[in-house]
């Protein structure tokens, strides 16, 4: 399961203020999800090294592209993807974006 983060945490590991976390959630270049607790949160894997994972943002655009709510982009990046392995998440950490890229661009047709 992967963990969550509450804006202010984000803001800290992005060395930024929460101001601009929540500018990058309404552009749409992060995605985060109101929690039971009533806390908007976002995957922890979503920063890495302290910046937005790379690839994120390019791969939320073409699934809102595809018609893809933000819940569902958000579900799509952390289900596990066999052809991958792993999840898409996974894979943009690890520096595999073309595979996502393509897997999230092959939803819209």
């Amino acid at each position: 399961m992967e963990n969550w983060l509450p804006l202010p945490d984000v803001a800290e590991a992005l060395g930024v203020p929460v101001t601009r976390v929540r500018q990058l959630v309404r552009e749409g270049s992060l995605l985060a999800r109101r929690q039971d607790d009533g806390i908007l949160r976002i995957p922890a894997g979503f920063v890495q090294d302290g910046m937005v994972t790379k690839g994120l943002s390019g791969t939320l655009t073409l699934l809102a592209d595809a018609g893809y709510s933000q819940e569902e982009a958000i579900d799509w990046l952390l289900r596990d993807d066999p052809s991958l392995p792993g999840t898409p998440l996974q894979a943009l950490r690890e520096n595999r974006g073309k595979e996502v890229k393509r897997r999230a661009q092959a939803l819209g047709f």
